[in-house]
């Protein structure tokens, strides 16, 4: 059983919500939901557009309250299924809550139309002192009134998405995480699930790294019109949800749940095309360490000679992820010893578990759940600290802010994660013992700020071009696609690295990709990638006086505007030299890597 429910090694405990799958309580709880959300509307419906501050301020309240209700039986079902997918019992309850979920979504679809005409109708709502807790949440709403539809239209793209375009997503996630790929690793074959496979992307070993790249994208490959047929179909329903909610681009919808404008984005990607040249240096530089006069496909993501031989036990990362919070702040490092208290990390690779990483909050509990794939690696040490992050921005803002105050933007939301990793690598290169180990650790640091500054931002560039491909009555085959990602890969990487024919499959890798309804998952990161290294620099001036400015940007949860929680500590990030600050960050790394280089 992958969800642990006992004093299982390795795997996360979710007795805090229900003893297992079969638990009567859960599907108590289930039919609980849907009776009282039925209950919510027979009260609200119709009645929200002639409410007052009071009367509004009494049915969020509700609304939370009901939210509340429901929360541990979704969050266990959705975790349970994430942690094994091939149990029966498992994939029974997650199909379960699934189709509640939906029914639920339905009746309660009226509750955000209804509160988006009252507030966009009358403005004055949103600046009174009763609902003061909640005025940029009623902000987003009005500004989110214009590309609502009908209650009708909204429940029937409820009820329809959920086998319809969401079944796209599904396919890729459950082709993923039922493959099993033969990977040859220090020269005996290996069959493994794919989860593990992607490990060995990143193994000391040249020869095992090749391999598992190898078996990875050509196995992606041969598949390769599958994951175009869910993309194409995932990205031409788009088109017309966008014309029917009048947005008007692909990427305006995510504008506004990320709480952004297009401007601020279009500076940010042009400062990283600007800048590529960075990162095309430091994979020369890379190549020059590895002893290679050009590095390959699998060498992109290489670990360097020079780390822990050995790897590290997991109770090792544990130990240095608290120091390295501890060392920042102490009681900022409660949260990261309570996940590890209450055993809420599912820790090591295992078939049918979902592959990657991730932390789910869980607002009852005052704490979240993270997943991930540890196998020793510095990857997984940092991937550790990262998640932990999350779970640090959960513990603040859950304390600090109401549910409906926690929808926070993907531009913040990895605030605290990233400077996890940031606190990571402060102590790792204060303990290193040599040369080889402190180059070994700013390689990771860059190639993973690389990534998500600059290899995501190509994926953001095919994104667009696929849209402009539908717009102008192309076929988006399997074939097309790869000519867009090798395209938007070419004007970050230059002439770096050298690319087999199989790397055209990258793209079918990604998630993001496979998201109904929510598109453009992937320039957030981007955006965060680059505000982290520009808080971290302020940090690095400012010292203690930082820490309670973390804080307080971490407990206003989604209270406040990504370019209000930058205000918090000095930063406007609509100024387009901006984004420069954090490029300047990854420059200073790159340098202090080339002069020990050197």
């Amino acid at each position: 059983m992958a969800a642990k429910h006992g004093n299982e090694k390795g795997r996360w405990n979710l007795s805090e919500m229900y003893s297992g799958p079969k638990d009567p309580a859960i599907h108590k709880d289930l039919g609980a939901a849907k009776v009282e959300a039925k209950a919510f509307r027979k009260k609200y419906y119709g009645r929200i557009k002639g409410f007052g501050p009071k009367e509004l301020l009494e049915a969020i309240k509700d609304y939370e309250e009901l939210s509340d209700k429901w929360e541990n039986a979704m969050e266990y079902a959705g975790l349970a299924y994430q942690a094994d997918m091939t149990t029966p019992e498992i994939q029974a309850l997650n199909d379960k809550s699934s189709k509640i979920g939906t029914e639920i979504g339905s009746d309660l679809a009226f509750f955000q139309l209804e509160v988006s005409s009252l507030v966009a109708a009358d403005p004055k709502i949103i600046a009174s002192q009763v609902v003061k807790t909640y005025k940029h949440l009623l902000e987003r709403y009005a500004r989110s009134e214009p590309h609502k539809l009908s209650e009708v239209e909204e429940q029937l793209t409820i009820e329809k998405d959920q086998f319809g375009v969401d079944a796209w997503s599904e396919l890729q996630k459950k082709w993923l995480n039922t493959r099993t790929m033969t990977v040859e690793v220090l020269g005996k074959r290996r069959t493994m699930p794919y989860s593990e496979a992607n490990t060995f992307r990143m193994h000391p070993d040249r020869a095992t790294r090749a391999s598992a790249v190898k078996s990875i994208y050509t196995t992606l490959d041969k598949d390769g019109e599958i994951f175009a047929s869910a993309v194409r179909n995932i990205c031409n329903d788009w088109i017309k949800v966008c014309e029917r909610r009048k947005y008007k681009t692909p990427m305006g919808a995510s504008l506004l749940v990320n709480d952004t404008e297009q401007t601020v984005i279009d500076n940010l990607v042009d400062a990283i095309e600007r800048n590529s040249d960075l990162y095309q240096r430091y994979m020369r530089l890379k190549a020059k360490i590895l002893g290679l006069p050009k590095l390959a496909f699998h060498d992109v993501t290489a670990p360097i000679p020079g780390g822990k031989k050995e790897g590290h036990t997991y109770d090792e990362a544990k130990k240095l992820v608290i120091k390295a919070y501890e060392k920042f702040d102490m009681d900022y490092s409660h949260a990261v010893k309570d996940m590890f208290k209450r055993e809420h990390i599912d820790v090591f690779p295992r078939l049918g578990k979902s592959n990657g990483g991730f932390c789910s909050g869980w607002y009852n509990g005052k704490s979240a759940f993270i997943l991930m794939n540890y196998n020793g690696s510095l990857e997984d040490i940092y991937t550790l600290a990262h998640e932990l992050g999350h779970a640090t921005h959960d513990y603040y803002s859950q304390r600090a802010q109401p549910p409906m105050n926690l929808g926070i933007a993907l531009t913040v939301a990895e605030t605290a994660s990233i400077f996890g990793e940031l606190l990571m690598t402060d102590t790792l290169l204060a303990e290193a013992k040599s040369k080889e180990e402190r180059i070994s650790i700013l390689c990771h640091v860059l190639d993973s700020a690389g990534n998500a500054a600059f290899s995501v931002t190509a994926r953001y560039w095919l994104e667009n071009g696929m849209y402009d491909c539908i717009k102008r009555g192309e076929y988006l085959n399997y074939e097309t696609i790869c000519k867009l990602w090798e395209g938007s890969r070419a004007r970050i990487y230059g002439g770096s690295v050298d690319w087999p024919r199989e790397a055209c499959a990258q793209w079918t890798i990604s998630p993001h990709y496979f998201m109904p309804n929510f598109r453009f998952y992937n320039y957030p990161y981007v955006y965060a990638q680059m505000f982290v290294y520009a808080l971290y620099e302020i940090y690095l001036r400012e010292g203690k006086r930082f820490v309670p400015k973390l804080k307080e940007a971490l407990s206003a949860g989604a209270s406040l505007s990504p370019a209000e929680i930058g205000r918090i500590f000095g930063l406007d990030v609509t100024d387009r030299k901006f984004w420069e600050i954090g490029l300047n960050r990854y420059r200073v790394f790159l340098e202090e890597l080339e002069e020990l280089i050197n």
